[in-house]
């Protein structure tokens, strides 16, 4: 009896002291924990997608590669297994699970003595506690505080939010993220499409993905999954015919499908700042955004072949750089280890480097990376003159070895097949038979990469969405925007807002400006300020009209200085071409500094009728949760969201864009810059036999060249230059440089469009008018055409003649004598 009580007073001292010792653990343990109430609010950082405007994915932005997906819309099947696998009493305990943590220590003691690794008993909870508030420190201490942490949340949270959490953040292997992501990248399907043996494999990866890798560890894979079937039978989460067939399925690893992609790296980038600008970094890389953008993939495409080829032409026109390396044949070692140790450009693209292996007076031989070898054709070669300064070049190379040598690394293209014959036949050169071995190796362009740079945007001119944006030759090789981010001098391309100034001012097309000398004296030691136009020659009273399409910088001067520099700053700020520009006469040539979205969009705005429009990249953003946090379309429409059409009226939005100008002026600047296309600087882009208008512009020594130009629905801007401005050519103007990248983008996104003439505002008369003279036709004359006019403004006989110092305020007219400075 005594040995009895002494054993139950044994039993309750130690009851008492385990109980005063869990006491202490909670307190101990518990003090300085993670507040675990944050998880009731907790959303994982999923991945934000960026998607072209026809759905195309554009871009992603991630820490982790998670899809966020609802405990509602996860298929019992996947739940089922992963709580077979990881925690079978997960619905009635309270955080922990105390039988599951007795029956492993029992095996662990077992174990002990065999050798084998320690089993756990951590519940679902616990993992949801280490993941999201603890560390992966493997010691007691930790484990205590994951069950305190684990019985506090299961307090706060449901059941189901819980397994949400745990379900969407779990690592399960091949980058992926939560149980979504993994269904995708082990399977390419979604969750509910997955089988219970998929299910049952994903159920088996939370104790370690590399140990059941399906291919490189498939049998370690096969036998973890088949146990979580058993498991999930022994559960009855599955019948046993289920359990049978899902045992019999093999293991099938299948890549996900190709995403289609877009394409469109400086667009990518410019969209990436923009929404850093709006929700950070975090809000980014974490916020899980679907971001819909404006871009148009078909233009972007052409955007980038236009650029790039239009690159490439002005480069090869100045001759010879693209030596990249010299390799010792002769002692250096195999020519093929070579080649493969050296670093290609940046910029390379689709083009190959190579080595020269023999170069004659028709051909050379050349060595490519991995060992191939093909052949430099004479006519591939005879483009590269020699280089000389202030972009001059030297004479045709008369042989390949007068340009190659062996050793030499060049980058080439492979030709088409057909392509050098057909580029002999079109030289007239006699056809030659090969011989069988260069009859049948690949024959390669010569390439270089380009020096100068250049840039592409192209805006819906109503509504200021971007459509394309290429920024630069290649991206890989400087990721500086010319778009958006290089400021230069527009110089003849600014000139359609002096005369845009001009008619509000009240002059008309027709108005005759003086084309003769004009000299400022600047002041006191500064010298004179002499412009010129561009042919060095005067050519008397012409009319404003011709002054455009001409790009007459006499004239503008005079327009200029008639309508008053203040109103000419001010416009150049109403249509955001430049913030604070100083209002002297040579403002109005061109020389302030702008970007190619500024001016691209000031262009836009004119073929609009004068509609204010803010450029944008982005059409809509929504968060996680589907819900719309910014959209470019700010107009409201209480009767465009309908559960069905009834046959009632289409819902009519308003039209909220300031009105900056006149719409007859801009019809008017629109019809001017028309001729410029027509007859003026830019007329070879009139070739593609659509309704286009436009404007060359090149300043100063030929340094910078644009062309700006638009039809009724498209605005498109080029320009090309040096990043460190330098002469592009002395004969390398606006005309033959930007002008010809201008035409072949138009040419190809219009190919299959109609030709859609430009919109006349109401209050326009089309007046017939001489071209030659400016004034009213008359029977007989030959050069005849239809110039707009506002009411009251029709040409009458009197010749109005601006030489500086006539004003349509006050009537006053110089119709001859010398007047203004020369």
């Amino acid at each position: 009896m005594r040995i009895f009580l002494i054993l139950f007073v044994l039993a309750i001292f130690l009851a008492v002291g385990g109980a005063g010792a869990t006491l202490y653990a909670f307190y101990h343990y518990g003090r300085d924990l993670p507040e675990y109430s944050q998880l009731a609010d907790y959303e994982p950082p999923t991945v934000t997608r960026v998607h072209a405007g026809d759905g195309r994915l554009l871009e992603e932005y991630a820490t982790e590669k998670r899809v966020f997906v609802p405990i509602e819309a996860i298929p019992k099947r996947v739940v089922n297994a992963f709580l077979s696998a990881e925690d079978k009493n997960f619905r009635d305990h309270i955080g922990v699970d105390f039988p599951s943590i007795a029956r492993a220590a029992v095996t662990n003691v077992k174990n002990l003595f065999s050798g084998r690794r320690p089993v756990g008993a951590s519940t679902i909870t616990q993992q949801v506690a280490k993941n999201f508030l603890l560390t992966n420190e493997v010691s007691y201490e930790r484990k205590i505080k994951e069950a305190i942490l684990a019985l506090r949340i299961e307090k706060a949270l449901t059941k189901d939010r819980i397994l949400e959490l745990y379900l969407n953040e779990i690592y399960l292997g091949n980058r992926s993220y939560g149980v979504a992501a993994a269904a995708l990248n082990y399977f390419n399907k979604s969750l509910d499409e997955l089988t219970i043996a998929e299910a049952a494999y994903l159920g088996a990866l939370p104790k370690g993905p590399n140990n059941y890798h399906p291919v490189r560890r498939r049998d370690a894979a096969m036998g973890r999954r088949n146990w979580v079937i058993g498991r999930m039978l022994e559960d009855e989460a599955i019948s046993a015919p289920e359990a049978a067939e899902a045992r019999a399925e093999d293991l099938v690893v299948r890549p996900r499908d190709a995403t289609e992609i877009a394409t469109a790296e400086y667009f990518a980038e410019e969209v990436r700042r923009e929404l850093v600008g709006l929700y950070g970094e975090r809000g980014l890389y974490e916020g899980g955004l679907s971001v819909r953008t404006t871009l148009d993939p078909a233009l972007q495409e052409a955007a980038d072949r236009a650029l790039r080829q239009g690159l490439i032409d002005y480069d090869r026109r100045h001759g010879w750089h693209g030596l990249i390396a010299e390799l010792d044949l002769a002692n250096g070692g195999p020519w093929q280890d070579q080649l493969a140790a050296l670093e290609p450009p940046e910029a390379i693209g689709d083009w190959l480097m190579a080595v020269v292996l023999s170069a004659g007076d028709e051909t050379a031989e050349i060595g490519l990376v991995g060992g191939d070898t093909g052949v430099l054709p004479y006519d591939a070669v005879k483009w590269a003159r020699a280089q000389l300064p202030d972009q001059e070049i030297g004479p045709r190379p008369k042989t390949v070895s007068a340009l190659l040598k062996a050793g030499d690394v060049v980058l080439v293209s492979p030709q088409a097949p057909g392509e050098d014959a057909e580029a002999a036949a079109e030289e007239g050169d006699e056809a030659q038979e090969s011989d069988t071995a260069e009859a049948a190796a690949q024959l390669y362009d010569l390439q270089q990469i380009p020096q100068a740079n250049g840039a592409l945007v192209a805006i819906d001119p109503h509504t200021g969405r971007v459509l394309a944006m290429s920024g630069g030759f290649s991206y890989e090789a400087s990721e500086f925007n010319r778009v958006t981010q290089a400021s230069r001098q527009p110089g003849s391309a600014f000139k359609p807002f002096v005369y845009l100034a001009g008619l509000d001012s009240g002059f008309s097309p027709a108005t005759l400006i003086l084309d003769a000398p004009y000299v400022i004296d600047q002041g006191e030691g500064l010298g004179k300020w002499k412009p010129a136009n561009y042919t060095k020659k005067f050519y008397g009273p012409t009319p404003m009209r011709v002054g455009i399409e001409k790009s007459r910088n006499l004239m503008t001067v005079r327009l200029a200085q008639a309508v008053g520099m203040e109103k000419i700053a001010d416009y150049a700020r109403k249509f955001d071409i430049m913030d604070n520009m100083p209002e002297v006469l040579s403002m109005s040539l061109g020389a302030g500094e702008t970007t190619l979205m500024r001016l691209t969009t000031a262009y836009a705005t004119l073929v609009n009728g004068g509609k204010q429009i803010t450029p944008t990249l982005i059409d809509r953003i929504q968060d996680r949760h589907g819900n719309t946090v910014f959209q470019h379309d700010r107009r409201q429409c209480a009767t465009c969201r309908v559960p069905e059409w009834a046959f009632q009226d289409v819902p009519q939005l308003p039209d909220t864009r300031e009105q900056l100008a006149d719409p007859k002026s801009t019809y008017q600047i629109v019809g001017m810059l028309e001729g410029v296309v027509q007859r003026g600087t830019g007329r070879r882009i009139a070739e593609i036999g659509k309704p286009l208008a436009g404007k060359t512009g090149t300043t100063n020594e030929n340094r910078d060249t644009w062309f700006v130009g638009f039809t009724p629905d498209l605005a498109v801007g080029v320009f090309v230059g040096f990043d460190e401005p330098k002469t592009l050519g002395p004969k390398d103007t606006g005309s033959s440089v930007a002008a010809p990248i201008f035409k072949s983008f138009m040419a190809e996104v219009l190919a299959d469009k109609p030709a859609i003439p430009f919109r006349i505002p109401p209050g326009i008369r089309m007046v017939r008018l001489n071209a030659e003279t400016g004034q009213l036709a008359r029977a007989g004359d030959r050069r005849v055409f239809l110039e707009a006019f506002k009411p009251g403004n029709v040409p009458r006989g009197e010749s109005v003649i601006i030489d500086g110092g006539y004003s349509p305020t006050t009537g006053r007219t110089r119709a001859s004598g010398t007047g203004g400075l020369y």
